[in-house]
């Protein structure tokens, strides 16, 4: 800590900075203040702080959490410097003396490093998870809260409205800071865990949430949450938190990744440790520094941990992360896990105070033999059991049965929300705001709407055939019927001057609490589609109406009509295994911009083709983990692999089918981690079609069109530019996390990272399906081609985290350059808003 002390007319002006004495790095939210007095602050998010004495002697107290604490007469009057830092500590100390060395680090013959490799070695050896069998009691507590709510922030325009929020406001006990509790969740369970068969289950008691983020989706908020903020185990290679993977201090790669330093022995909880300190080799790696308190016996075995991210870290919205866990040990020396806490300040722009988020677990009463329960939990299905009824409990309930002590005021988010919502300008905006977020919006009522109207972003878009398209469509909730599901949408262009729409009847075996496609789907579904087909440019990942595809690159004129009336059976199971059976009747229509023209001597128009079609989809993800939404689900995390298999079939005469055919088509999706070396993801899809038929029915590979990243498409490649009747593609996307960039000084301050990405597809177009060579079949369009022996390619080097939100990528065509009225080369954005 340096101290800079100034006199200002009859004042002095106390400044200076907290660091810690291992690692030299800054220490945020350290009480400093002059004994005896009230004298004295916070040092804010840089280790700073600065107040105002008339004193001029005084004796200058600072302390923090972890930490010795640091005591010193200082004479203000006098002026000085004075270098301190605070040396680490723990909860009931005997005594700590730390000595950091200020000598190069050196890995060999280190006693620190030969010792974590030791620690390494017998990690595993009191792990429960080698017991055959354990079963423990779980409460769960998350609040996420307004960080320092103090008096200056609620005079601001935003909040001096809303005074009654003054008795809302809490302090954190880790920051001391005053916060303002805006979700609280709570979860009463019982976790089972079994060897062989390997099996992890949980049984839900009670669950209960409050605030502001009531307006999205809970399931989909239980699984981002689980991937973000989510159990701690220091005993892996890679501790997963806010969708990245972070190098464990007892990894493998540790004594590589890590420089370990041996403190002095202390106590922790009566039993004697050593305080095992580590800190990365490079302070913007994804790792942690920290404390290990290990006990002094042949066991290693780890008392308690304290850990946080490095300053510097490339982490996006997180300011500051502390980690805290304490174990104790059954009569056979098992380890067990009593707590453990994860407080996390996020910031979505610098220089805000942001959201204080707090995640506290408690665990208790470890049993190692299973009982009734147990075995009637494994004998389940789903890993997650929870009734229906999960949500009703009173607050007597929950009075008698957390294992943890909250504050009256953690408890009162849902009294604070009813007070909001009486106000017209926060009901208002919190329902203008949802619509945001979700894209529909609810009828006839917030809470419990029997209807939702949308999707908002899909009302107004254009094509070449259409013109301005608009669009208005809708969906019912289960609080209308909990089995019985209806969705459509009614489309227009003025061009055209055509209705199109889309009208869906589903039945779902499971009741369901919101939506229909909640997991697991068991469901049957009836389907009428009408409405245009564009060629080449099916987006996997989003509605071809999203306005923000409008704006293109080339025409967007390669668009016919379709028609589908499609009878659907689903089935997902808890494996991660589902199939989808489909029998549909599908009818492509030609248009003035896609003519269906047979290649023969009369070269006859053909108005339309129908086929009547059994498809059969097979799809296994297992532990897949994704964002609800009310139509559609969005992976919070890819580390699932995904494989699927799907083959339709057609047959000729059948429901007036003009044409028999089978499709086969193979795909393989999922992200690979490289630990501190970023991460890829892959997906990799082949297909083929076996028979003789017209353009409309063979492999079109997807043309992106628009200036946008689109996973699964190409952004040079022209719609409808190449017909195939087999494939295999591959999309391949690394991301750096900055292992580069943060080894540049300029660079590194900005905080991008880089990414490389490599698309391409491998067809063929046998001489049955090529219609200079086969009689019967449909010219292609002008501007349509087949590929050689060489697959088409297109390479990207990119730089994302560009404020924090944006992906910018550069882009090169590799193959098929010659061709005509092609792009080679250009730039493609988009949002990628990721820690």
């Amino acid at each position: 800590m340096q101290i800079i002390v100034a006199p200002l007319k009859a004042q002095y002006i106390v400044q200076g900075v907290v660091t810690d004495s291992l690692t030299r790095e800054p220490l945020p939210y350290t009480s400093v203040y002059l004994k005896g007095t009230t004298e004295g602050g916070m040092t804010d998010d840089k280790g700073a702080f600065s107040f105002k004495t008339y004193r001029p002697e005084a004796r200058l107290v600072i302390s923090a959490v972890g930490y010795q604490e640091y005591t010193r007469l200082i004479h203000p009057a006098r002026g000085g410097r004075i270098m301190v830092t605070l040396a680490p500590t723990t909860y009931a100390l005997d005594e700590v003396v730390v000595k950091p060395k200020r000598e190069r680090y050196r890995k060999k013959d280190n006693p620190a490093v030969e010792f974590v490799r030791k620690m390494i070695e017998h990690r595993d050896d009191y792990s429960p998870d080698e017991r055959d069998f354990w079963q423990r009691e779980r409460y769960e507590k998350m609040t996420f809260a307004i960080n320092n709510f103090d008096s200056l922030k609620q005079q601001k325009w935003l909040y001096r409205k809303f005074k009654f929020l003054t008795d809302y406001v809490d302090t954190s006990a880790v920051t001391g800071k005053p916060v303002l509790a805006v979700s609280n969740r709570e979860l009463l369970a019982t976790d089972y865990y079994r060897k062989s068969p390997h099996s992890e289950k949980q049984r839900v008691k009670a669950r209960r949430q409050a605030g502001v983020d009531e307006m999205l989706s809970q399931q989909g908020m239980e699984q981002a949450i689980s991937v973000t903020m989510t159990d701690v185990d220091i005993y892996q290679n890679n501790i997963t938190l806010f969708t990245n993977k972070f190098v464990s201090p007892l990894s493998s790669l540790g004594p590589s990744f890590y420089k370990y330093y041996l403190m002095d022995t202390l106590t922790v909880a009566g039993k004697p440790c050593v305080d095992l300190t580590f800190v990365p080799f490079n302070s913007e790696s994804f790792g942690f520094t920290g404390h290990l308190y290990v006990m002094l016996d042949s066991t290693y075995f780890v008392r308690r941990v304290m850990m946080n991210f490095p300053q510097k870290i490339n982490l996006n919205f997180v300011d500051y992360m502390k980690i805290e866990q304490n174990f104790d040990r059954a009569e056979d020396g098992t380890r067990q896990l009593i707590n453990e806490s994860i407080t996390t300040e996020f910031k979505l722009v610098d220089n805000s105070d942001g959201i204080y988020a707090k995640r506290d677990v408690y665990y208790r009463n470890y049993i190692y033999e299973p009982d009734d329960d147990a075995l009637q939990a494994f004998r389940r299905p789903e890993k997650v059991i929870e009734g229906m009824d999960s949500s009703t409990h009173s607050d007597a309930y929950w009075d008698a049965n957390r294992l943890a002590e909250v504050s009256k005021k953690e408890t009162s988010v849902d009294k604070m929300m009813a007070q909001l919502r009486s106000y017209p300008v926060y009901y208002w905006t919190e329902k203008v705001l949802k619509v945001l977020f979700t894209g529909y919006i609810p009828a006839p009522k917030e809470k419990a709407p029997l209807f939702y109207i949308g999707m908002m972003n899909t009302t107004i878009s254009g094509n070449a055939l259409e013109g301005v398209r608009v669009r208005a469509g809708g969906m019912t909730t289960a609080w209308l019927n909990p089995h019985l599901f209806g969705r459509g949408y009614v489309a227009y262009g003025f061009r055209d001057e055509r209705v199109k729409g889309l009208a869906e009847l589903e039945y779902s075996f499971h009741r369901k609490k919101e939506y229909a496609n909640e997991f697991p789907i068991h469901s049957l579904k009836l389907r009428y589609l009408s409405d245009v087909n564009q060629y080449g440019q099916h987006y996997l990942y989003t509605s071809q109406d999203n306005v923000f595809l409008a704006l293109k690159r080339q025409k967007d004129d390669r668009i016919g009509y379709q028609r589908k009336a499609e009878l659907t059976y689903t089935n997902e199971f808890h494996s991660g295994f589902s199939f989808q059976l489909t029998t549909r009747l599908r009818k492509d229509e030609s248009s003035h911009l896609i003519p269906f023209v047979k290649q023969d001597d009369d070269k006859s128009f053909v108005k339309s083709i129908s086929t009547s079609e059994l498809e059969l989809k097979l799809r296994y993800a297992p532990n897949e983990k994704f964002f609800q939404t009310q139509w559609n689900r969005f992976p919070v995390s890819l580390d699932a692999p995904v494989f699927t298999l799907t083959h339709t079939m057609a047959a000729k005469g059948v429901l007036g089918g003009d044409y028999t055919y089978h499709y086969t088509e193979a795909g393989f999706q999922k992200r690979f981690w490289f630990s501190a070396f970023g991460y890829t993801d892959v997906i990799l899809k082949a297909g083929k079609v076996w028979n003789k038929v017209p353009f409309p029915l063979l492999i079109i590979p997807n043309a992106n069109l628009s200036y946008t990243i689109q996973p699964e498409s190409y952004s040079l490649m022209n719609a409808m530019e190449f017909m195939n009747d087999e494939y295999a593609s591959w999309d391949v996307t690394y991301f750096l996390n900055g292992f580069l960039f943060n080894r540049i000084p300029l660079l590194k301050k900005l905080k991008w990272r880089e990414v490389l990405s490599c698309r391409g597809i491998y067809g063929s177009l046998s001489d049955k399906n090529n219609p200079e060579f086969s009689e019967g079949l449909f010219a292609f369009p002008a501007g349509s081609t087949t590929m050689e022996r060489t697959p088409y390619v297109e390479v990207g080097v990119g730089i994302e985290n560009i404020l924090k939100v944006l992906r910018v990528d550069y882009v090169w065509r590799l193959t098929y350059r010659n061709l005509p009225n092609i792009d080679k080369s250009g730039l493609r954005i988009s949002l990628h808003m990721t820690f």
